[in-house]
């Protein structure tokens, strides 16, 4: 389990789901400026930052070729790591086909699945939430198959132009079809990740939750422990911030940072 300790004027932040060339350039342009802007506002008291997967809406390395776009996000993560501000990049089911790229070139700390974090004696759970959960099993299957290392070396084949095109229809199909989904909540024992976070809590002492993918924000308590779906930054631009006592999720908009009064039981 790593540690972190907080100074009482520094925070972590965590944020997910830019999906970062959907649905148009243009827009997805718009979004990476904002993204960089609420970067710019919590880099004076960041000691650490969590993304927490699907921060691009498709992403490969090939051995030498990485999708093109992006170089803004990408100069903006690299020198506040120059700066000594920890950086944690998880794998999301849209861009869970990264490398080396952001550790080597951008000094970023990449994480698989899960991870256990004590911050100031809390415990979190960090992970970016697709596969976790009763039922989904068809995304189970596919999920095993797009890690599996020969699958993505048969798909490192193609060239580049053929590779990314068409993982970024599919990307795009896939987004398509469950984006209404998405937006829907009725209560907090429907929620696939809230099941997870009620079992993962019963044989782990877990004080904070933290996942993405859901793509609705939302603060659930998981008995004396509480569950933070980060949302996504298509529609609701939100955050978590920690300041070594309490959590919160956040709405980031040209006028700044508000308080989240969405979803919260």
């Amino acid at each position: 389990m790593e540690e972190l300790n907080l100074h009482p004027d520094q925070k972590i932040y965590f944020a997910s789901d830019f999906h970062l060339g959907a649905p148009t350039a243009e827009l997805s342009r718009d979004r990476e400026l904002k993204i960089i802007d609420w970067l710019n506002h919590i880099e004076k008291d960041a000691k650490a930052i969590f993304l927490v997967g699907d921060l691009f809406d498709f992403w490969f390395e090939y051995k030498q070729v990485i999708p093109k776009g992006f170089v803004r996000l990408q100069g903006k993560i690299a020198a506040l790591a120059d700066r000594g501000i920890k950086i944690y990049f998880f794998l999301g089911n849209h861009d869970m086909w990264m490398k080396e790229y952001f550790t080597k070139e951008l000094g970023v700390t990449m994480v698989s699945d899960e991870l256990e974090l004590k911050v100031n004696g809390n415990r979190f759970f960090i992970a970016h939430g697709d596969g976790l959960g009763p039922g989904d099993y068809g995304y189970k299957f596919i999920k095993k198959v797009f890690r599996n290392g020969l699958c993505q070396f048969l798909f490192s084949c193609l060239h580049p132009r053929m590779g990314i095109s068409m993982a970024q229809y599919f990307s795009n199909k896939s987004r398509i079809h469950t984006g209404t989904k998405d937006i829907k909540y009725t209560n907090k024992e429907d929620e696939w990740l809230y099941q997870y976070s009620k079992s993962k809590l019963a044989k782990d002492p877990i004080d904070y939750f933290i996942f993405g993918h859901r793509h609705l924000p939302m603060d659930l308590s998981v008995k004396k422990a509480r569950y933070l779906n980060l949302g996504e930054w298509l529609n609701f631009s939100t955050y978590a911030q920690f300041d070594g006592s309490a959590l919160s999720l956040k709405i980031w908009s040209e006028h700044g940072e508000k308080a989240f009064e969405g979803i919260k039981e």
